[in-house]
């Protein structure tokens, strides 16, 4: 076991891909890095060996032909070796032999970590440490791996339960409740449970030392998600986001995340306060200058808005987010034919950043690069009209998640390989292009483009409100009521789709029914300025002046503030 452990190192840590030759090739005579055009200059090696390898003959067995390759064979090998000769024993007369067997374990769990990081291979190296826990009792070294190899897995909920344990046997480091709160309000969205850990860091007081900003940047993060309308506890989070600022003065996020909350309840000037402040401390931060176009378009400034967007562009080409943005303003600034260019251009990159040729390399290339992944915040899956995440939007995620597959098993062609997030992102490029089409009157194209993303998520809730939009444009106003509501039975938060049915509700002359859906969904998102606009018409054609005229008070004034696309576009993440 020992000598396969450190043939294992040799081929990790002194020995590159060029260099390696396979067990069944002669050695090379010549080193292959040597460069042949110099001359005097080449050494000759001598690799030939005493005894030649033996050679078995026979089914299912398996020869290395890269360096990465034998190592992870040989690391396996010592792995199974070291689980069978494994001393579990805890009497004392076996404590040496256990300290031996757990130290030897150890290293190689440590050397397949090394050698599956590199790779990206998180799902067979968390597999390979859940076999370890037998090993593992007391032992952090050992839980704490487990957990990071989780997280990197995307197995998020079981990564929290194991990074517990690690709390509980080092319950002074502030990094680990740390590591608990990102899972939990990124993938997770357990807001309850990330408040509880970020006040476990603040709660270490001077101990925390340099983490203690983010354990009040952490739970004003929480705070700010869960806030469900935008004025509440509008002080409470400011309040945290403050402190972590003060803190650290020196942290971009302290100030972005200020900014963003400031922006999330209108106070627009002094978001752009903060925003500047974040962009001098970090001026190529991607949801910084986000964040400044979007302030530039509440304060109706587009075509400065636009030149932002632009200029992120440049450091981050392949950002959707930012890409979206800028469909929207292009829109506004340089009409529907521009934006309709950025919606091709959204699909190259799509297909340039995600090699669809071989199915397998969308899965490796998700894995490899699974930083550009976390960057997309995808509306199909959180709502971003809301200024929070609600549980109901989650649910309806993971609905139509359901549902999609389902659909997409019954119809004729294949389900799609590899990760989630990749289709979502081809669904919601689609859904902008329809509409632009909408905005233009064009129902044909915009439904060819909404077809596109139903036969990637055929039950989505966005895709039944663009079919609800299309048909609304063709004046089929039962048809679009009917969208509407299955959209609304996916999502039943869905501000938008509240906003039309109510519209159309209105048309139809069903009054006090149209009035309800507008206050729900007032409720729901109380900055939507266009909703507080159809609910004004509507209590105006009951003859409710005064009530009316309130409203359109509140639409005028919201209107004036109100960004190209909603500030929480933008992914409050640890």
């Amino acid at each position: 076991m020992t000598i396969a452990r450190q043939l294992a190192e040799i081929l990790l840590r002194g020995m590159c891909e060029q260099s390696y030759w396979s067990p069944l090739e002669d050695p090379p005579t010549v080193s292959p890095l040597d460069d042949p055009t110099r001359q005097g200059h080449t050494h000759s090696k001598n690799y030939s060996l005493s005894r030649r390898p033996r050679v078995y003959s026979g089914e299912n067995l398996f020869c290395p032909q890269e360096n990465t390759e034998e190592a992870l064979l040989l690391l396996l090998i010592s792995e199974s070796m070291a689980n069978r000769d494994a001393v579990l024993s805890r009497i004392p007369e076996h404590n040496n032999d256990r300290i031996i067997s757990l130290q030897s374990a150890s290293v190689v769990y440590d050397l397949l970590t090394i050698a599956l990081g590199r790779r990206g291979q998180y799902e067979m190296l968390s597999e390979c440490l859940e076999r370890a826990m037998k090993f593992a009792f007391e032992e952090f070294h050992l839980w704490y791996q487990l957990a990071l190899s989780l997280m990197a897995a995307g197995k998020s909920a079981r990564a929290v339960k194991v990074l517990k344990e690690c709390i509980r046997l080092k319950p002074d480091d502030p990094t680990i409740p740390l590591l608990a709160v990102k899972l939990c309000i990124g993938p997770l969205h357990w807001l309850d449970e990330g408040e509880c850990f970020a006040k476990m860091v603040i709660d270490m007081g001077e101990k925390a030392a340099e983490f203690r900003a983010k354990g009040y940047l952490a739970i004003g993060l929480v705070y700010s998600l869960k806030a469900t309308d935008a004025c509440l506890n509008t002080h409470k989070i400011s309040l945290f986001l403050r402190r972590a600022q003060s803190l650290s003065p020196t942290d971009h996020l302290a100030a972005f995340y200020l900014a963003l909350q400031l922006a999330v309840s209108r106070q627009i000037p002094e978001a752009l306060g903060y925003v500047r402040q974040a962009l001098q401390l970090q001026g190529d931060d991607v949801h910084s200058l986000h964040l400044l176009a979007l302030l530039l378009s509440a304060q109706k400034h587009y075509h400065d808005a636009l030149n932002i967007i632009e200029m992120a562009l440049s450091e981050y080409p392949e950002n959707f987010n930012l890409l979206y943005t800028k469909v929207k303003l292009e829109s506004m600034c340089r009409g529907p034919e521009e934006a309709l260019l950025t919606c091709k251009h959204m699909l190259q990159i799509w297909k340039s950043f995600y090699n669809l040729t071989n199915p397998s390399s969308l899965l490796d290339r998700a894995i490899a690069d699974r930083r550009q992944l976390n960057a997309m915040t995808l509306p199909d899956f959180s709502d971003p009209e809301t200024g929070s995440v609600h549980a109901t939007s989650i649910a309806a995620s993971r609905v139509e998640q359901a549902l999609s597959e389902v659909a997409s098993s019954l119809q004729s062609s294949a389900p799609k390989q590899g990760p989630l997030h990749p289709w979502m992102t081809l669904a919601q490029i689609w859904l902008h292009a329809a509409e632009v089409y909408t905005g233009m009157s064009k129902p044909a194209e915009a439904s060819a483009c909404t077809q596109e993303a139903a036969n990637l998520f055929p039950t989505s809730h966005n895709v039944l409100y663009m079919r609800g939009q299309i048909a609304e444009l063709r004046g089929n106003m039962d048809e679009a009521k009917r969208w509407y509501e299955e959209a609304l039975s996916i999502n039943p938060t869905h501000v938008k789709t509240m906003q039309r049915l109510g519209l159309i509700l209105h048309q139809l002359q069903r009054y006090s029914l149209s009035e309800k859906v507008l206050r729900d969904a007032v409720q729901v998102n109380s900055t939507a300025h266009d909703v507080w606009n159809s609910l004004g018409e509507v209590l105006q054609a009951q003859g409710n002046a005064a009530a009316a005229t309130e409203c359109f008070l509140t639409a005028l004034e919201l209107e004036a503030s109100s960004p190209i696309l909603p500030f929480t576009i933008i992914p409050r993440a640890l």
